[in-house]
Formats: structure tokens, sequence, C-alpha cells
């Protein structure tokens, strides 16, 4: 809410990864569609770094696009990101290193950078807990979760089915599709097998909190060669109480790009910044 003070206006990001249909002859896969969400969850933690696109629609923001590269060990991440429904230039680029959110871009007020070129707030924090996160606005919550997290919520689905094979972003892939419930990953959870898929699905329901969602969230899902998700899309209604002020539709489609290729995201210089409490102040 800080963050009204700063910018002309308030908006984030999405872009969407498109599929092209293959030939419906090939021969499926020969694994469950549960088998294969599964593996492509665990395969998730050996993601140490990845190069992302986000787009599509959030409650209250509208259209969104974005891209993004973020590392997991330690987390940090830089986003570009443009809100099509916010009216005027809302471009803005993001990037949290160390627990600090960078912030500039045309949708911020230069008049209250003071001749800086980048807004610092700290603490901030972005792709952990729903309690955790902190953008200070700047973000749609939706987004503030690591999308290497959301790519698992698909496991908590009972009703899982394989669509088709697919070509994403020149990748042949796999395409699964089912609803997911806070229910359904809550019994998942419990009759998890072992240690690390429970404490993944403690996660995929924290992650699935985080979306601000009414209590079914349908997912499609395309799984690569290498057993690794491809892209995601989330559709549904959102849950009005928990968006505060009113909800609207969710509609994101994350495609990954690259995944462990290197990640350098950069600390803007100290002398280029100011912090966000200052401008908002008008000092």
């Amino acid at each position: 809410m800080v963050f009204a003070a700063v910018l002309l206006a308030g908006g984030t990001v999405a872009c969407g990864g498109s599929s092209g249909s293959d030939s419906a002859n090939e021969d499926p896969p020969k694994v469950t569609p549960a088998t294969a969400v599964a593996k492509a969850a665990a395969n998730s933690e050996d993601i140490r770094s990845l190069h992302y696109r986000i787009t599509g629609t959030v409650p209250e923001k509208g259209r969104l696009e974005a891209e993004a590269s973020m590392n997991t060990e330690p987390l940090a991440m830089s986003l570009k990101m443009t809100a099509a429904d916010q009216g005027g230039d809302s471009r803005l680029k993001v990037r949290f290193v160390d627990e600090v959110m960078y912030v500039r871009g045309s949708a911020v007020d230069s008049e209250k950078l003071g001749g800086k070129s980048w807004f610092r707030a700290d603490p901030a924090a972005w792709g952990r807990g729903v309690v955790d996160n902190q953008s200070y606005g700047v973000l749609p919550r939706q987004i503030e979760g690591s999308p290497v997290l959301q790519s698992t919520l698909l496991t908590g689905s009972k009703d899982l089915r394989m669509i088709g094979t697919e070509t994403v972003d020149g990748t042949r892939t796999r395409h699964y599709k089912g609803t997911v419930t806070s229910r359904g990953l809550l019994a998942a959870r419990e009759g998890a097998v072992d240690e690390a898929t429970r404490e993944r699905l403690i996660q995929s329901l924290d992650q699935f909190m985080g979306l601000g969602v009414s209590d079914t969230l349908t997912m499609d899902l395309w799984i690569d060669s290498d057993d690794h998700a491809k892209q995601f899309r989330m559709p549904a209604a959102s849950d009005d109480k928990q968006a505060g002020t009113g909800g609207g539709p969710l509609d994101l489609t994350i495609t990954f790009l690259d995944i462990n290729q290197p990640v350098s995201i950069k600390i803007p210089p100290s002398e280029d910044t100011i912090a966000l409490a200052d401008g908002a102040q008008g000092s």
C-alpha cells in the first residue's frame, strides 16, 4: 500500500506460452498421469535456476505480461513486467536480492526518486510462504510465489488425465489436466509415502492458499521428455474474501524457458537507490 505513493499506476505481469497440438496418433506414455505428475514434482527439487515468462490475468490488475529469472539458492529474482490494463505506460523492473526489493520503470513516479533510478525496500521477500512474502504491493500475490513450487500443485489432484502430446516453445511435451482443492492437497499430504513427498505437498498447499482462489483450481501441466515441468496454466475464480477488494478472474500461464542455466542478478549501486519510505514522504 505504501507503493501507491510512488507508482503512477499499480500493476504487474503476465505472459503466456502457446502450445500447438501434435499428431493424435502418437502412443501415450507408458506411465499413469499421477506417476508422471509426481515425477515432475520430484524433479522440481533439482531446479537451481530458472528463466520463465508469465502471461494472463490476475484479480483486480487485469492482463499482465512478464519475463523473469531466478536462483533458488540463495533465493533471488529479477523481473520485467507490464500491466496491460493499468493504462498508460505501466512497465516495471523488480529485483529481489538479499531480502531487499529494488524497483524502477515507467510506472514509477520519477519525482519521488530524487534523481535516483531505483526505489529499494526491506525487508522484502518473494518466492517463500504466503505469510513470509512481502513485495509492498508491487507484485500481485498470485506471482509472489515461486513458479517452481506452483508447478507441483497438480500432485494433489484426484482426477488427473492426459490430454495429448503438444509442442510448447519448440519442445515436445505431454499435456495433463486436473482439478486441485485444498481438501485434496491435505488428503494427499496425509497419505504421503515419504517425508520428501509430504514436504512438497505442504509447500503446494501453501502455494494454493497464496493464489487467493475459490475452493477449486483447474490446472494444466505440460511435461517435457526429461520429466520436468515445461508449462502450466491456472484458471480459477478468485475468492473475494481473500482478494479483499472484489476479486476477479485468475488465469495465468507460466512457461519455463530454461532451467539450471547461469543466472546473474545484480544489486543496483547504492548511490543510485532511494528508500521507499523516503520517496513516499517526498524527501
